[in-house]
Order: structure tokens, then C-alpha cells, then sequence
């Protein structure tokens, strides 16, 4: 029988036992930890406000994810260099081993967010992951390989994301793994996002030339719709993908299962060394988990392209990236029923390619490419130079009755006509030939507009001379000694010197001052176009002179018969 001070000790012990978890282990609240981010990164900007996500019965309290050590994973193909942090599998670094190495992936331009995890009243936050390997080199005789990326939200969700890269393709495959290793059912919103600076910080520059995306651009439902960021607008749904582009680069998200949506957003970030925030225009992919019951798991897949926008790679991607590339239309862009350029551009680059392949150099594919279309239209051209010059021959007539009914307009066109039955001249015949060509003509100029093939490419190069090319070694820029431009002036003045005159002879000279406006307008447009447009015009000369030699040989061979009869 225990006496009073051991029963009055043990009351104490188990009133203790009770009393001190209440005043000394109060439950502290949840707080979200703040997202790891490499030192190269920049502050992440603000997220826009995102769709509520499924209400969880039950609130899931935060247990603090495991901090993992921070890694960087080099993936070095054929194609690119990449490199992926641990910190959110953000790609840091993206290379292009693309005529010259070209970064894609640069901060103040254009920013991988990599995955994150959205949660109605949370920030969203960056998973710490581990990676599998620290280095991928990849051969196009060993094929793809994966890199695999394994962390925890901090909420019980454990998320695996496998990408797959590609020796041959710019293509990377996204496979996302989401379990729920928590007691509680819950869900939540993951997102792969993109961010495209809206103006470039005063200290920063292009690497080279359509680094920095300029525009967003989607799919959906076979329509295509692209803004300049600074007019981004907000868009939450459905599309076959969604991405950022320039005019010869393009950044884009696909999804290839069921439960993404594609999102765009204007976002802003507040940095140190500026003096107001940073706009950024968001693309991404968003998908909704459905409530996930304890160990139950939800998987998906997406591919992103990094890369050139070459048609054929884009084609074979397989998800419409083709119309990623504005052929625009003629007469008027397809919105309101032209005709689409694509139809006639595309068979142009197949062409241009062939003739690389076998030349490999772009220069003389372009020469090639012009000498072909004029020789396919040359009937037409006799055709038309045929009727200028009949035309050309009634001239003094059609002066005539100029003078002649000067006051009387209708009367002046009634006689002009009889004169043109009576002599068998259409009006239109040295119009409508050339009228045929100019979608073709048209075609060629969109094709060396958007080829992203001919940038770095040189035609006839001879090294540098105090900082200058010598003489064209980048077929995308423009002539830095101005001979190809001026040598185009020089052609289109010689050939509008020897196109007949017809109507007013005053408007015939005005037309003279054309080549020193052409001239001006050539001087930085892209050598491979000042090409093409170069040797159109001496080809056009030949063909006149051509023309003007046949004319003679036609005349003197009735004078010849007349005087030997």
C-alpha cells in the first residue's frame, strides 16, 4: 500500500503529462516554404490568379519536403546542349547547335518556370527534385534517352516527371507521375509554363537575330492565333498546343493526353536593379488532378519543342506546329478568303531544299530556284512582251485621239477601243501573263522570308576584313558592302529602260525613279532576297533582248523575200 507522497507524486506526474503538451507543443500554422531557385535564375514573377481546384473535405496539413541537394543534368545531342536543374526541372540552359550556337534559353528573355504546384490559397511552388544522372550524352546511333526527376510538394504528393530527349529532334518528352503518399484524399493544379520578356532590359541583347520571342501563339481547333506580348490577354482552354515565337524560332508546349489546358497570361516580376516591375508574357500547360484517394496515383504526358522553324521538322512532330509559320495569303490573309500562301510557299522550299542537298550552299540554290521560274514562264513573258510591244506601235494613234477628243472622254474611249478591234490589240495582253505570275513571284519572296535554313548561310564569302564580311557569309542578313543592292538598282533601271512605253509618256519617266527607290528599300533587307530579286531582273533583261532580236529577224526576213522576188 503505497503511502501519501507516492500517491500525491504520481497525481502530479500525470496532471504534468497533461498540462504540458497544451502550453508547450501548440500546433504552429501551416507556412508554405519558399521555392528553391538557382543563382543564374531571376526572381520569380508573380502568378496570375489561377481556376479554383477540386475542395478537399479535409484540409492536408504542409510537412516540409526534404531538402534536396541542388544538380544541374547536361544533355549534350547532335542538336542542342541542354541543361536542367534539380530546383522545379527548369531548363537553365538551351543551345542550339544551329548554324553557329545560338542560346535560346536566357534570363530577360526568354525563362523556363519549369513545373510547378498551384493550391487554392498557396503560392505556387517549385518541386526540389532529384535527378537521375548528372550528365545525358546522346548519338543518333544509341537513340533517345531519359533523364528522370523525383520530388515531394510538401503536401504528400509525390511527383515524377521523365524526359526523354531525342539525338534527331528538338522534341522532349514529358511523362508526369503524381501519388498521393499522404493519409487524406486531395488535388491540386500542376502547370509547365514558359515566360517571354515583354520588352528586352535596356542591358540586355540578342545573341542573334529572333532569340527574343516577340509574339504568343496557339492552336486550337485548326485556327491559329498569335499576339505581340505586350498585347498578351488571358486564355484558359482546350488546343492542340501554345508557345512563344519569333519569326524564325519557336518555343512550344503539346499535350498528348487528356486533362491539359492551354493557359496565357501577362505576369510581372519586381527586380533590385530595375527601376519598375518586369512584364512577362506565361505560356503554359495546366492540368487539373482529380481528387487522388491515398496511394492512388494520376499520370500524363506533353512534348515541348525548343528549336528552328524548319517546316518539315515542324510537320513531323505530328501536332500542326507547321502553322506556326505565317505564310500570309494572297490577295488577302485566309481570315477574309484568300487564297493560303502555304499551298504554293511549300512546294518553293521543297525545291529550294532539293537543290541545297545537291549544291549545299543556299546562294546558288536560290539562283537555281529563279532561273527555273523564269524559264517555266517564259511563254508567258513573250506573250505579254508581245502585246506591249503592239501596243507600243498604236501609241502615236491613241495620242492622236487624245488631242483630238480631249474634252470628250466617253467618246475618246469608244474610239480607243475601235482602234484597238480594228488592229486586233487586247489592252489587257501585256497585263494578264504577268498578272498569273505574281502569286508565284510572291511565293518565292515568302520563302526566303521565313527560311530560318538561310540564316549563317554564306553564298560567295571571303572571310572578314576589319570586322566586314567579304562579301555575303549570311544569306538572313544584309549586304555590308551594298554591291548586291546597287547592282539591283543598276538591273531594274536597265530594265525598265527597255520595257515599252505605252500610255502617258510623263508617267513613263516617273516610273524611271523607281530603281533609286528600290534601291534604298533593298539596302538591309536580307541578302538571299536582294539575290533573287537581282537575278529576276537580268534574267528579264535577257529575255527582252531576246525578244527584241526575234522582232528584228521577223522584220527584215519579209524585206529580204521582196527583194529577191
Amino acid at each position: 500500500m503505497m503511502d501519501k507522497r507516492t500517491t500525491l507524486a504520481l497525481l502530479l506526474m500525470a496532471a504534468l503529462l497533461i498540462v504540458y503538451p497544451a502550453i508547450f507543443m501548440r500546433q504552429e500554422p501551416d507556412k508554405s516554404p519558399q521555392t528553391t531557385e538557382t543563382p543564374t535564375a531571376p526572381p520569380k514573377p508573380a502568378e496570375a490568379p489561377t481556376a479554383p481546384t477540386e475542395a478537399v473535405a479535409v484540409p492536408v496539413p504542409l510537412k516540409e519536403a526534404p531538402a534536396a541537394p541542388e544538380r544541374t543534368a547536361v544533355v549534350e545531342t547532335p542538336l542542342y546542349r541542354a541543361e536542367i536543374v534539380s530546383a522545379g526541372g527548369r531548363i537553365q540552359g538551351w543551345e542550339l547547335h544551329y548554324r553557329g550556337d545560338k542560346p535560346m534559353v536566357a534570363p530577360g528573355i526568354l525563362i523556363s518556370r519549369g513545373l510547378l504546384v498551384n493550391r487554392p490559397g498557396q503560392p505556387p511552388r517549385s518541386i526540389g527534385f532529384t535527378v537521375s544522372t548528372d550528365k545525358l550524352g546522346l548519338t543518333v546511333a544509341g537513340g533517345p534517352d531519359e533523364l528522370v526527376l523525383t520530388g515531394e510538394d510538401g503536401f504528400g504528393l509525390r511527383i515524377t516527371e521523365s524526359l526523354t530527349f531525342h539525338p534527331d529532334s528538338y522534341v522532349v518528352d514529358h511523362r508526369l507521375k503524381v501519388e498521393n503518399r499522404h493519409r487524406q484524399a486531395q488535388s491540386a493544379e500542376i502547370m509547365v509554363a514558359w515566360l517571354g520578356a515583354v520588352e528586352l532590359p535596356k542591358d540586355t541583347h540578342e545573341r542573334f537575330q529572333g532569340q527574343h520571342p516577340i509574339r504568343t501563339v496557339r492552336l486550337v481547333e485548326g485556327s491559329v492565333h498569335r499576339e505581340v506580348l505586350a498585347k498578351t490577354g488571358e486564355f484558359n482552354g482546350q488546343g492542340q498546343w501554345i508557345g512563344l515565337e519569333s519569326e524564325w524560332y519557336l518555343t512550344a508546349l503539346i499535350p498528348r493526353s487528356a486533362g491539359f489546358r492551354l493557359s496565357e497570361s501577362k505576369v510581372s516580376e519586381a527586380r533590385q536593379d530595375a527601376p519598375k516591375p518586369l512584364e512577362y508574357s506565361q505560356v503554359a500547360l495546366r492540368a487539373t488532378l482529380p481528387t487522388l484517394d491515398p496511394g492512388q496515383t494520376w499520370e500524363g504526358q506533353a512534348q515541348s519543342y525548343i528549336g528552328p522553324k524548319e517546316y518539315d521538322r515542324l510537320k513531323a512532330v505530328g501536332a500542326g506546329l507547321e502553322n506556326s509559320i505565317y505564310f500570309g495569303g494572297f490577295p488577302a490573309p485566309r481570315e477574309y478568303g484568300g487564297l493560303p500562301m502555304e499551298w504554293l510557299v511549300v512546294p518553293v522550299l521543297w525545291l529550294m531544299h532539293r537543290f541545297y542537298a545537291f549544291t549545299h550552299n543556299y546562294g546558288v540554290a536560290i539562283i537555281l530556284l529563279t532561273v527555273i521560274t523564269k524559264v517555266i514562264f517564259f511563254p508567258l513573258t513573250i506573250k505579254s512582251m508581245t502585246s506591249m510591244k503592239a501596243m507600243q506601235a498604236l501609241q502615236p494613234q491613241i495620242n492622236a485621239l487624245r488631242s483630238k477628243y480631249k474634252s470628250d472622254p466617253q467618246r475618246l474611249q469608244r474610239e480607243t477601243m475601235e482602234l484597238y478591234r480594228v488592229h486586233k490589240v487586247n489592252p489587257l495582253g501585256g497585263c494578264l501573263p504577268m498578272v498569273v505570275q505574281i502569286p508565284i513571284f510572291y511565293a518565292l519572296y515568302v520563302a526566303l522570308s521565313v527560311s530560318v535554313e538561310i540564316q549563317n548561310a554564306p553564298f560567295i564569302c571571303f572571310g572578314r576584313f576589319f570586322g566586314v564580311d567579304l562579301w555575303i557569309c549570311d544569306l538572313a542578313a544584309h549586304d555590308p558592302t551594298y554591291i548586291l543592292p546597287i547592282l539591283m538598282g543598276i538591273s531594274m533601271f536597265v530594265q525598265q529602260k527597255m520595257t515599252p512605253v505605252m500610255g502617258d509618256p510623263r508617267q513613263a519617266k516617273m516610273m524611271l525613279f523607281m530603281p533609286v527607290v528600290f534601291t534604298f528599300m533593298f539596302l538591309n533587307l536580307p541578302a538571299g532576297l536582294v539575290l533573287y530579286w537581282t537575278l529576276s531582273n537580268v534574267l528579264q533583261i535577257a529575255q527582252q533582248k531576246y525578244m527584241e532580236r526575234m522582232s528584228r529577224k521577223n522584220e527584215k526576213a519579209p524585206a529580204r523575200a521582196t527583194k529577191k522576188a
